[in-house]
């Protein structure tokens, strides 16, 4: 199997235990009263992320697209780190992090690992990767193409998640609420 096609698929793997452990910490959370927000837009994010990964397939074997070494190796790059950060994210929120928008109400927000440097750093590693894994083999209209339609899907994604977790944070002054 050429190697880009082993990249692509352990990029798919690692989605699927991203949904594993996802569906793990959505049982936890419902199981303390979390409220869903943006179900609606779900599952244009699963479709555009599926159509990422075979995009890269599709162009760069359909296409013919070279790998370019000093380009190729320096996204491979991109496309590590932004694993690592994501599972950075995972590991920082614990049972708290899922692909779905759920919140605890009442749970003051995490402000440790990468969430001490931003709010959303996930999806510093969602932009990242999505530019990065196609370019990792040239296939720049996958890049540009989940780009375009990428942003606006975030755009609405954050604010989403915005107003989620202003709507189940803690009054100010107000005690957390213990979490076993």
């Amino acid at each position: 199997m050429p190697p880009y096609a082993v990249l692509v698929l352990l990029v798919a793997a690692e989605r699927l235990a991203e949904l594993a452990v996802a569906r793990r910490n959505a049982a936890w959370s419902r199981r303390r009263g979390a409220v869903e927000y943006g179900r609606g837009h779900y599952p244009v994010m699963v479709a555009l992320h599926t159509a990422l990964l075979a995009g890269c397939l599709i162009e760069v074997y359909g296409a013919g697209r070279p790998f370019r070494p000093g380009f190729g190796w320096t996204m491979t790059g991109l496309v590590v780190a932004a694993q690592a950060l994501r599972w950075w994210c995972i590991t920082s929120l614990g049972p708290r992090w899922n692909t779905r928008v759920l919140v605890v109400p009442g749970l003051p927000l995490v402000t440790s690992g990468p969430y001490r440097l931003m709010r959303h750093p996930n999806y510093l590693a969602v932009v990242v990767e999505g530019a990065a894994l196609p370019l990792v083999h040239g296939a720049w209209i996958t890049a540009l193409c989940f780009t375009a339609a990428n942003l606006p899907l975030l755009a609405v994604r954050l604010r989403c998640e915005n107003a989620a977790l202003d709507a189940g944070a803690p009054p100010p002054g107000a005690a957390a609420a213990a979490v076993p």
